[in-house]
C-alpha cells in the first residue's frame, strides 16, 4: 500500500490568525495565555486538516511562533551570551519573551540587545535567524516543545511524525562569531542533544521522526560529505525503534545520491519536482532496505498537480521497489502555499478560469491522497471523477487564450544587448548626477515605505468595501504624503520618498497593474516572523496597460524642492514574489515584466522624477542552490535589470535595494547591474556583509549601507550609527557612501522611526564633519 506523507503545513492560519496573536501579544495588548491558545487551535486544526485529507504521515513541530531555525536554537541551548542579561528578566529561563527578544531585539527594563541576523531560507522568501557559533560554544536541551507537540497531538487521537531541521544542515546554515575554528567542527558537541530529543521521542511512542537535510541537495565539500554517515549511525541509534527520514528539497541529489541511499534511515525523500529527473539514477541505487517518498505534488508553487504526468513517475518507482515502499508526498513542506483555495471567492481578482487551474496547501493534500489512490489502481467513483476533472483542467490551462499574447512575446523576442546597456560610464553619470542635485557626502535617504498605521491600512479596507468615496481616499492618501514629505524635510534628510501609502505590498501593487496577473483575498503565506505576504499570480504574458506610479510620485515631487525618488519593484523581484506560471522559462516571464518596468521608468523620467529605485531585494534569493546553474541564473537576471533600468539620461540616477542576503559570491554580477546606487542590509551583521563590496574586488558605484535594522523595534543611538557608518568608511571610500535604514519602514510605528531617523541624519553630519 503507497502511504501518503506530508513534510510541513503553514502556521499562520487560514486568515493570519498567528500574526494578530503574535502582534497583539508584542503590544501588551493580549496576555500570554490568549497567544498560545491561538497557537494551540491552529496546530490543532492543522492536524485534523491532514488527518481528514487521508494523510497517513502527519508532521508535528512544524509549527513555530516565528522560525523554525529560531526554534531550534532556543532547543539546543544555542542562546547568544547578549540575551543571558534576559535570563532572570523573563518570566522563566526560556520563555516566548526571550525567544522573541532573540528574534526582534528587547529594549526596556535598562537592556538594549539587538535581533539575531536574519536571512533567506536557501532560495526561497522565508527567512530564518541565522544560529551564531562561537569557538567554545555549548549544547544543551533546554526547550522540549518538539515533545509537548508530539503529545498534544496524540491526545487527539493523531499520532504525528516530529520534524526536526538535522544538525549538520542547522551548524552549516549558521555562522562563526569569532575567527579561528569552523562551525561543522561543533558537530560532536551537537549530536548528543539530538540523540537526547530522539531518546525522548522514542519514549514518547513516534514511530517515525523527519530530519531534514536539505544541504545533501547542495553542493558539499569532502569534509562535509564524510560527516553524513557516522552522524545518522549515531541518530539511528538514539532512535531506537522510530523509523528515521531523511528529507531532502528544493534540488536534486546528484553527486550526493551515494550517500543519501546509504544511510541508516528507513526513508528518503526527493524533491521530484525541482529534481525531476533523479529519480532514475536514484532507482538504481536504493538498497532493498530503503523506502523512496516521492515528493511529487510542488510545494512551493500554486498549480494543479499533472495527474497523468507525476503517476508515470510513481509508477516507475513502485515497478522498481513495490507499492509498501514507496510514499507520495509534496515536494517539501507546504509552508510557502497558502492554505485553502476555498477561502478565494473575488471573480475580478481570480477569475474562475484561473482559480480552476489552482491548488492551495489544503487542496495539496487532496492531489496527494488521490494521486496515491490512483496508482494503486483501485479507483472508486469519486476519485475517478476529480482525474477527468484534472485532466480537464490541465487542457484548459494549455490552450487558453488568457495566457497568451502575441505583441508582448514580439517585443521580449526582440530585445538585444543594447536595450541593457547605459549611454555613458558611471564616472560621467556619477559627475552629470551631481551637477544636477549638489548633495552633500554621506547623503541621506530611506528605503521607501513610512509606516502603514490601521488609519492607512483602513482607508483601503474601506475603499475596497465601498464605505468611502476613491476621491475621500485619494484625499487622505494626499495628506498622508504631504506629512510625510514635511517631516523629510524637518529632519533634513537629502533624498526624500513619497512613502508609498497607496500601496499594499511592493510587489502586488504592481502586479494588480499589470497584465497577466490574478490576486488573492487571502492567499497569505509567511515571509519572517508576523511578516505575511499575498503573492501575485502570474497566469499569462505580462504587460504594463497604463502609467502606475506616476501620479503620486509627482504629486510629492510638487510639494517640495528636494529631490523625490520614484520607487519601484525589480523585474527578478516581482518574478520571485509571485506565484510563478510554470508553462514557459522563467527568465522569458522576466524579460516580459522588465520591458513593464521599463515603460514604467521612462515615463516617472519624462514627469521630472530623475531618481528612481528600483528595488531588486529578491536577485541574491534566486540564485540556483548549484552552482554549475547560477552564471545561466545571473546572466538573464542581471540583463533583465538592466533592460528595466537603462536607457535614461546620464543624469537620472538609478538606484536599487537588496536586503537579508550573503553577496560575496556574487558582487561582480551586482556589479554588472550597473545600478548609481545600492543600499543593502548590513546592520544586522555590524557592516560585516560589507566586505564582499570591498575585498578584492572593489565595487565601484555607490553603497549605502543600512546603518540600523528596521525589522526590530529598537531604537538605535546616533553613537550606535556612527560606529557603523566609520566601520563602512574603513573598507568603502566615503565617497561612494549613502546613509539609508536597512529597508522600507511600513512595519514600524511613527515614533521609533522619527526618532531612528533622526539619529540617523545627526549620524551623517558627524561624519561629514570628520
Amino acid at each position: 500500500m503507497l502511504l501518503t506523507n506530508n513534510l510541513g503545513y503553514p502556521r499562520v492560519g487560514a486568515f493570519r490568525e498567528l500574526k494578530k496573536a503574535n502582534e497583539a501579544y508584542w503590544a501588551k495588548k493580549s496576555s500570554v495565555e490568549e497567544l498560545l491558545d491561538t497557537a494551540k487551535k491552529i496546530r490543532e486544526g492543522n492536524w485534523k486538516t491532514q488527518k481528514d485529507a487521508g494523510i497517513d504521515l502527519i508532521p508535528s513541530n512544524d509549527f513555530s511562533f516565528y522560525d523554525q531555525v529560531l526554534d531550534l536554537t532556543l532547543t539546543v541551548g544555542a542562546i547568544p551570551a547578549r540575551y543571558h542579561s534576559l535570563l532572570n528578566k523573563v518570566d522563566n529561563n526560556y520563555s516566548l519573551d526571550l525567544y522573541f527578544a532573540m528574534a526582534r531585539g528587547f529594549q526596556q527594563e535598562g537592556i538594549d540587545v539587538t535581533a539575531m541576523e536574519m536571512t533567506k531560507w536557501l532560495d526561497t522568501n522565508y527567512h530564518y535567524m541565522v544560529p551564531e557559533f562561537t569557538k567554545d560554544q555549548e549544547f544543551k536541551l533546554t526547550s522540549e516543545k518538539f515533545l509537548n507537540e508530539y503529545n498534544e497531538a496524540k491526545s487527539l487521537g493523531i499520532d504525528t511524525k516530529p520534524v526536526l531541521l538535522g544538525p549538520i544542515t542547522y551548524l552549516l546554515i549558521g555562522k562563526e562569531k569569532e575567527a579561528g575554528f569552523d562551525r561543522i567542527d561543533l558537530l560532536d558537541k551537537l549530536v548528543p542533544v539530538y540523540e537526547q530529543i530522539l531518546a525522548k521521542l522514542a519514549e514518547a511512542g513516534a514511530q517515525y521522526v523527519q530530519i531534514d537535510e536539505p544541504f545533501l541537495a547542495l553542493d558539499l565539500d569532502a569534509k562535509v560529505k564524510a560527516l553524513y554517515q557516522p552522524t545518522f549511525e549515531k541518530l539511528a541509534a538514539a532512535a531506537k525503534n522510530i523509523k528515521l527520514i531523511a528529507t531532502t528539497y528544493f534540488e536534486a541529489l546528484k553527486d550526493n545520491e551515494d550517500i543519501a541511499v546509504n544511510l541508516p534511515i528507513h526513508a528518503l525523500h526527493l524533491d521530484l519536482v525541482r529534481g525531476e529527473n533523479q529519480l532514475d539514477t536514484v532507482l538504481a541505487k536504493v538498497p532493498a532496505s530503503l523506502t523512496l517518498s516521492l515528493g511529487i505534488v510542488e510545494g512551493r508553487n500554486i498549480w494543479k498537480n499533472d495527474y497523468e504526468k507525476s503517476l508515470v513517475k510513481i509508477k516507475q518507482a513502485v515497478d522498481a521497489l513495490g507499492k509498501d515502499r514507496v510514499w507520495v508526498a509534496p515536494s517539501s513542506s507546504l509552508l510557502h502555499v497558502p492554505f485553502d483555495l476555498d477561502n478565494e471567492h473575488n471573480e475580478q481578482s481570480l477569475p474562475a478560469e484561473v482559480k480552476n487551474w489552482l491548488a492551495f496547501a489544503k487542496q495539496k493534500l487532496a492531489e496527494v491522497k488521490d494521486l496515491a489512490v490512483l496508482a494503486e489502481g483501485e479507483v472508486d467513483a469519486e476519485t475517478a471523477k476529480r482525474f477527468e476533472a484534472n485532466k480537464a483542467a490541465a487542457e484548459s490551462r494549455r490552450t487558453s487564450p488568457l495566457i497568451h499574447k502575441p505583441e508582448v512575446k514580439t517585443r521580449t523576442s526582440n530585445i538585444t544587448d543594447n536595450d541593457a546597456k547605459r549611454t555613458s560610464a558611471f564616472a560621467d553619470r556619477k559627475a552629470a548626477q551631481q551637477a544636477k542635485f549638489n548633495l552633500p557626502a554621506f547623503p541621506t535617504t530611506t528605503i521607501g515605505s513610512f509606516p502603514q498605521t490601521k488609519d492607512v491600512r483602513k482607508w483601503r479596507a474601506d475603499l475596497k468595501k465601498g464605505a468611502i468615496t476613491q476621491a475621500e481616499y485619494d484625499k487622505a492618501i494626499a495628506e498622508e504624503t504631504e506629512n510625510t514629505i514635511r517631516l523629510q524635510e524637518q529632519l533634513d534628510i537629502d533624498v526624500l520618498v513619497h512613502g508609498e501609502f497607496e500601496r499594499n505590498d511592493m510587489v502586488e501593487y504592481f502586479g494588480e497593474q499589470l497584465a497577466g496577473y490574478a490576486f488573492t483575498q487571502n492567499g497569505w503565506v509567511q515571509s519572517y516572523g508576523s511578516r505575511c505576504v499575498k503573492p501575485p499570480i502570474i497566469y499569462g504574458d505580462v504587460y504594463r496597460p497604463e502609467d502606475m506610479t506616476v501620479r503620486w510620485s509627482s504629486y510629492a515631487q510638487s510639494l517640495t524642492n528636494r529631490p523625490v525618488k520614484g520607487m519601484l519593484t525589480g523585474p527578478v523581484t516581482i518574478l520571485q514574489w509571485s506565484f510563478v506560471r510554470n508553462d514557459q522559462p522563467r527568465s522569458t516571464t522576466t524579460y516580459q515584466i522588465a520591458l513593464a518596468i521599463l515603460d514604467e521608468v521612462q515615463a516617472l523620467e519624462k514627469a521630472g522624477i530623475k531618481i528612481i529605485q528600483i528595488d531588486e531585494p529578491a536577485i541574491r534569493e534566486g540564485l540556483p542552490l548549484r552552482k554549475a546553474d547560477q552564471k545561466d541564473y545571473l546572466n538573464w537576471a542581471v540583463r533583465a535589470f538592466r533592460v528595466s533600468s537603462s536607457n535614461v539620461e546620464d543624469d537620472t540616477q538609478i538606484h536599487t535595494h537588496m536586503c537579508y542576503s550573503e553577496f560575496n559570491n556574487v558582487i561582480e554580477d551586482i556589479a554588472a547591474m550597473d545600478a548609481d546606487v545600492i543600499t543593502i542590509e548590513t546592520s544586522r551583521s555590524q557592516m560585516k556583509l560589507l566586505n564582499a563590496f570591498a575585498g578584492d574586488f572593489k565595487y565601484p558605484n555607490d553603497i549605502g549601507p543600512g546603518v540600523y535594522d528596521i525589522h526590530s523595534p529598537r531604537v538605535p543611538s546616533k553613537d550606535e550609527m556612527v560606529d557603523l557608518l566609520r566601520k563602512a568608511k574603513a573598507v568603502v571610500p566615503a565617497e561612494q557612501l549613502w546613509v539609508n535604514p536597512d529597508c522600507g519602514l511600513k512595519t514600524r510605528a511613527w515614533p521609533e522611526t522619527k526618532a531612528a531617523l533622526e539619529s540617523m541624519v545627526e549620524a551623517a553630519k558627524i561624519l561629514r564633519a570628520e
